[in-house]
C-alpha cells in the first residue's frame, strides 16, 4: 500500500494541493498538483465557512480521482498572523542513577519546556528544540546516551488562536479530508527551499503570499525567529485597482503581465493600452506609475521585515542573504529591490533538487517555480512527523544484515 501524503496549502488567493510518495531514498515523488483561485479566506483565516469549504471541497474532489489515501494523510498550513513564537526552558533532573540520558528523560524535558502561560483560547503548533544542556554545557544537538545529572532544553514555542486553527480544520473535514499535522506555513517554506548550509550561515526566508508574508530566520542551523506579516502580493493589486480604478481581476493581470518592481528602470514613455487586458477597458497608464505602486507595497514589506531583523540585531548581517518565495516572488525585480532595501545578498527561492522527484510532466512546474515552496515544504514536514512506513521486505534485509554487524 503506498504512503501518500497530501500537502494542503489553503490561501487567501489560491488553494494549492501537491500529492506525494516518498521513495527508499528519501525523496518526495509528486504524483499530482491542484491549484484552485480560493474563496472565503483572508490573511490565513476564514471569514467566510461555506465559501472556504465549496472551493476546498473541489480541490479534494480532483485529489479523490488520483488517490483516496491522500485524503486521509493531509497535512495543513497555518499561517494567520495571530500566530506567535516564543522561546522557552525546561530543566529536569536525569532518571537514572547510571546518569545515562535516555528518551524518556528527553521527552520529559521538551514537555517541561511546553509548560508556558497560554490563554485557553491559544493551542501549541510547534516546539522547536534550539539547543540542550547538559550539566551547563551547552549547544548540544541531541543529548541521547550521554552522561549528566541535569538536561535542559531551550525550545521556541509556536502556538496559534485556536478558533482561527479549528475552522480552518473544519473547513477541510467538511470538504471530505483528514488532517493528519498542522505546519505553520513560514516553515513549511523554508524546508522546502533552504540548505543546510544556508541555515547554517544565516538567512532569512521571505515568502510574499496574497494576503500576508512569512518569515522564517535562521543561523547557526537554528530557528532564531518567525513571523506572519499582514501585508502581501495581493495588497498591490487593490492598490493598481484603486489607482487606475479598475476591477480587481483586471489589476491582477496588469500586475502580473507589466508590473515591475523598480520604477527607476522602467522607461517614462511607455504606456499600457488595458484594452488588450480586458476589452471592456479604456485607458492608457504608464509602465512606470504601474511600477511606482508595485514598488511602493514591496518596500513596505522590506521595512516590516527589516524592523524584525533590527529587533535581532541582524540587519543587513546576514551572511546566507535572503531567500524569496511565493507568489509574490513572481514579480520582476523583486529580488533587486529587496537586496537594495534590506541591504543583503538577495535570491529567488526554488525547491531543493534533491528533495523532490518529479512524477507525470504537469508536476514539472510545481519544482521550478517559488510560488510552490509552501505547498512542497508541507509534504517534507508530513514525511519528518510521519515516515514512510518500512515495508515487510526491507525490515527482512535489515534484519538479515543485522546477523551479520559484530
Amino acid at each position: 500500500m503506498a504512503h501518500e501524503i497530501l500537502g494542503l496549502d489553503i490561501g487567501s488567493g489560491t488553494i494549492k494541493a501537491v500529492i506525494a510518495e516518498f521513495n527508499n531514498d528519501g525523496r518526495a515523488v509528486l504524483k499530482a498538483g491542484i491549484t484552485r483561485p480560493s474563496k472565503g479566506i483572508r490573511k490565513g483565516s476564514v471569514v467566510d465557512m461555506e465559501s472556504a469549504a465549496g472551493q476546498i471541497n473541489l480541490v479534494l474532489q480532483s485529489v479523490k480521482d488520483i488517490s483516496k489515501g491522500a485524503l486521509k494523510n493531509i497535512y495543513l498550513n497555518v499561517g494567520g498572523v495571530d500566530v506567535k513564537s516564543q522561546s522557552s526552558r525546561g530543566i529536569v533532573a536525569v532518571a537514572r542513577a547510571t546518569s545515562e540520558i535516555y528518551k524518556d528523560d528527553i521527552a520529559r524535558v521538551i514537555q517541561a519546556s511546553e509548560a508556558v502561560n497560554l490563554p485557553s483560547n491559544r493551542m501549541i503548533l510547534h516546539t522547536i528544540k534550539k539547543e540542550f544542556i547538559v550539566d551547563g554545557i551547552g549547544d548540544i544537538e541531541d543529548p541521547l546516551g550521554m552522561v549528566g545529572a541535569r538536561l535542559e532544553v531551550v525550545s521556541m514555542i509556536i502556538d496559534a488562536f485556536q478558533p482561527t486553527v479549528k475552522n480552518l480544520m473544519k473547513c477541510v473535514e467538511i470538504a471530505g479530508g483528514s488532517i493528519a499535522g498542522l505546519i505553520f506555513s513560514p516553515l513549511a517554506s523554508a524546508q522546502a527551499v533552504l540548505t543546510k548550509n544556508q541555515k547554517e550561515l544565516g538567512t532569512v526566508l521571505i515568502d510574499i503570499g496574497y494576503g500576508t508574508t512569512g518569515l522564517a530566520l535562521y543561523e547557526e542551523g537554528k530557528l532564531l525567529h518567525t513571523k506572519i506579516l499582514p501585508v502581501g502580493a495581493g495588497h498591490i493589486t487593490n492598490d493598481l485597482a484603486i489607482a487606475l480604478k479598475i476591477p480587481v481581476e483586471v489589476a491582477e493581470k496588469l500586475k502580473i503581465s507589466y508590473g515591475y518592481a523598480m520604477a527607476k528602470d522602467v522607461p517614462g514613455k511607455e504606456s499600457v493600452d488595458l484594452k488588450k487586458i480586458d476589452v471592456s477597458m479604456k485607458g492608457n497608464p504608464s509602465r512606470k506609475f504601474i511600477s511606482e505602486v508595485v514598488e511602493s507595497r514591496l518596500s513596505e514589506i522590506c521595512e516590516l521585515v527589516n524592523n524584525e531583523l533590527k529587533s535581532l540585531g541582524k540587519q543587513g548581517r546576514l551572511p546566507g542573504g535572503a531567500v524569496i518565495v511565493g507568489g509574490g516572488a513572481k514579480l520582476p525585480g523583486v529580488a533587486e529591490l529587496f537586496k537594495s532595501e534590506l541591504r543583503l545578498a538577495t535570491n529567488i527561492g526554488l525547491p531543493i533538487p534533491s528533495a523532490f522527484e518529479s512524477g507525470p510532466s504537469s508536476t514539472m512546474e510545481f519544482l521550478e517555480s517559488s510560488e510552490y515552496a509552501l505547498v512542497l515544504g508541507l509534504i517534507l514536514w508530513g514525511n519528518e512527523l510521519n515516515p514512510r512506513p518500512r515495508r515487510a521486505k526491507e525490515l527482512a534485509i535489515v534484519k538479515f544484515i543485522k546477523n551479520f554487524l559484530p
